[in-house]
């Protein structure tokens, strides 16, 4: 497994080692001590997988309090994940790092607290699966338009995206710093 450095502190891209043969492949989608090398000392508390159809975009998600920190993995077919750094104090604020993650290239992105987070589907389905540093907290969630000028995410979309309510309906980056943004 190597652990990369990102255009964002904090971000990182994690490269696991497959072994494979005729019959398939294995590999270490997380390891406490390797992880703890790299400067990410975690401890996960819940699990999560969804499933989404071809040009759903899912974000941009955070909570405040209870920020978590996010682990993710595509599983089966392909989404264009993005981390968006949303602390109020921080040089970086507004920024964003975005990848393609697929069960293909077996990537994982590290989405430290205090970043949104969110992607979008570029196959027919894709299976998406998260490790959270904190329990979700549906009364302290929030969103950020995944479309707002002031962040300029360059998604690759293929037509309009499918949004769920919330999505379509969230708060700009300037209004989210205004009201609940973390202080890290």
């Amino acid at each position: 497994m190597t652990i990369r450095e990102t255009t964002l502190p904090g971000v990182r891209l994690i490269v696991p080692e497959l072994r494979g043969d005729h019959r398939g492949f294995f590999m270490e989608t997380w390891r406490r001590d390797r992880f703890e090398a790299a400067g990410i000392p975690v401890d996960f508390m819940q699990d999560n997988a969804s499933r989404s159809v071809k040009g759903t975009l899912r974000g941009l998600h955070y909570q405040h309090p209870y920020a978590q920190g996010k682990l993710v993995r595509v599983t089966a077919g392909r989404v264009f994940d993005v981390a968006v750094d949303i602390r109020r104090d921080s040089s970086y604020f507004g920024k964003w790092f975005g990848c393609e993650l697929s069960a293909e290239n077996s990537l994982q992105l590290w989405v430290p607290p205090g970043f949104a987070h969110g992607f979008y589907v570029l196959s027919d389905s894709a299976d998406f699966a998260y490790k959270c540093t904190e329990y979700y907290h549906p009364e302290t969630e929030g969103t950020i338009l995944w479309n707002d000028p002031a962040i300029g995410i360059a998604w690759p979309l293929d037509g309009d995206p499918l949004l769920s309510e919330k999505d379509a309906t969230a708060m700009t980056l300037d209004d989210t710093r205004q009201r609940m943004v973390p202080e890290f």
